[in-house]
């Protein structure tokens, strides 16, 4: 398949194993964020649309369910070799769509690649924990657990990772045995579209993998579906609040991965060099459009200048430009609205006379959504850029005397997602973070995410985990059975 097919896409759903047109007027336009024109058009679906493709999930379920974990790990391995052989052309297609640079495309590349081969083992797996004996304290009775799926499961996955987020979410459901109906985002539309085309040529049972392309409409059809039996979302807590909502209504169990203002603290025994390294990569990493940017800086008041200076230079220093028309470092914003929204926090600083150690400006002639790396020190707690996600390249810096202070800088957040600590000193650091609200921890290290660590945070990041087997159980229900024994029986 050529990076053409990948685009061209006049038949936008993917159900119950065909792809089909969607049955709404409405269409969606596929924007180059280097330029902030489109490249192309891709049709909505209605709720007619994702009806049918709930009630597609909802027929495939029983005998997809049935099916041993062993067989089910065979489809999830073709995915894997599938998106191996389309890797240079989703590679291309996210740098297209999401502006990232080459690197970033293709570490998204094979982070979806190595989650379906994380989760094919943990299908092969499943069939032999079937029947755990669970000790009794009754002689005359016998206990045992199965691990069953849930069912139809209903997914909306947002546009900073596409691919990635979309395989935390589908290869775990399908190993647990179940099925998916997922929406893409209107920003991002075509990449997931690519399963569709590798659930074909794996033989995949029609109905277990459905697509739906579209906006809000699409989405609320979706949370509103009587036939599902979970909702799984990843993206902004605004919109997280509403299919908690329609989930409540009706009792239905939710995962939610949501936002982060996320800390990182460096002690004055790190290695200066090592600690920028760090910084850049968990705040200008896709521009800083990543729930665990660790947009607020912690320092150690002793190095703060030292510090600073490098960082400083390394943010100027930065590559910023279009990934097809050079090689940067970082690219543009993914969307006019989140262009516009940092653009806003970024005129907030400037009314609040924050004055930048790097950046501050946002713009380019070419009419592309490119935002400057962006420092500012000594940000007041109370100050919206130290509170409140902004999802862009723009960090807040304050700096600590003792250890408690940066403690307590740290978990005075209402998000909990992620940390990264920087210090030369290896006990000390696995001290912090153990007292540090997060649910992935850093200990001098780039943000590296493997599919057997788990993902999701504390307080409003989020409810649930994904990755690990904690991704695979956010997908199976616990059966107890407990068995009369001898004359009982």
């Amino acid at each position: 398949m050529s990076l053409d097919a990948l685009i061209d896409r006049p038949a936008s759903l993917f159900v119950n194993g065909a792809f089909r047109t969607a049955s709404g007027t409405e269409r969606l336009s596929v924007v180059d964020p280097s330029t902030g024109t489109p490249f192309a058009e891709i049709a909505c679906a209605d709720a007619a649309d994702v009806e049918a493709a709930v009630a597609a999930a909802a027929a495939a379920f029983p005998s997809w369910a049935r099916l041993p974990g062993a067989e089910r790990a065979v489809f999830l391995r073709a995915f894997a070799d599938g998106l191996r052989r389309r890797a240079e052309d989703l590679a291309q297609l996210q740098m297209r769509n999401n502006g990232k640079p080459r690197a970033e495309a293709e570490i998204d590349v094979g982070d979806a690649v190595a989650t379906f081969e994380y989760y094919a083992g943990l299908a092969e797996e499943l069939d032999a924990r079937q029947g755990t004996p669970v000790p009794m304290p009754d002689p005359a009775f016998a206990g045992k657990t199965r691990f069953e799926p849930v069912g139809p499961v209903g997914m909306i996955v947002p546009w900073n990772f596409p691919l990635v987020t979309s395989a935390w979410k589908i290869a775990p459901a399908l190993a647990a045995g179940c099925t998916v109906v997922l929406k893409t985002s209107e920003f991002t539309p075509l990449i997931e579209l690519a399963y569709g085309d590798i659930a074909l040529e794996a033989g995949l049972p029609a109905g277990v993998l459905n697509f739906v392309t579209g906006a809000a409409e699409a989405g609320a059809a979706l949370t509103r579906d009587r036939r599902l039996r979970k909702l799984s979302f990843t993206g902004s807590n605004l919109v997280g609040a509403k299919v908690m909502g329609a989930a409540a209504a009706r009792c239905l169990p939710v995962s939610l991965e949501l936002g982060g203002k996320s800390p990182i603290v460096v002690f004055a025994d790190a290695d200066l060099d090592h600690a920028v390294d760090c910084i850049a990569g968990g705040i200008f990493f896709n521009a800083g459009q990543m729930c665990s940017a660790t947009s607020r800086l912690i320092v150690e008041a002793s190095v703060a200048p030292a510090l600073l200076d490098r960082l400083a230079a390394r943010a100027k220093g930065l590559r910023v430009g279009a990934p097809l028309a050079g090689d940067p470092e970082m690219g543009p914003l993914t969307t006019r609205p989140q262009f516009e929204k940092v653009q806003r926090f970024l005129d907030q600083a400037r009314a609040e006379r924050l004055e930048p150690l790097a950046g501050g400006e946002a713009g380019s002639d070419g009419g592309g959504f490119f935002v400057e790396p962006s420092v500012y020190v000594d940000v007041p707690t109370a100050s919206f850029l130290w509170r409140e996600e902004i999802f862009g390249p723009v960090l807040a810096v304050r700096s600590f005397r003792t250890e408690a202070e940066a403690i307590e800088m740290a978990n005075d957040s209402d998000y909990g997602l992620v940390a990264t600590i920087v210090s030369g000193d290896p006990d000390r650091a696995e001290r912090v973070a153990a007292r540090i609200d997060a649910g992935h921890v850093w200990i001098n290290s780039l943000q590296v995410i493997y599919p057997n660590t788990a993902w999701g945070g504390f307080k409003a990041s989020g409810i649930g985990r994904e990755l690990g087997p904690w991704g695979l159980s956010a997908f199976l229900g616990v059966k107890h059975l407990t068995i009369a024994q001898g004359e009982a029986s």
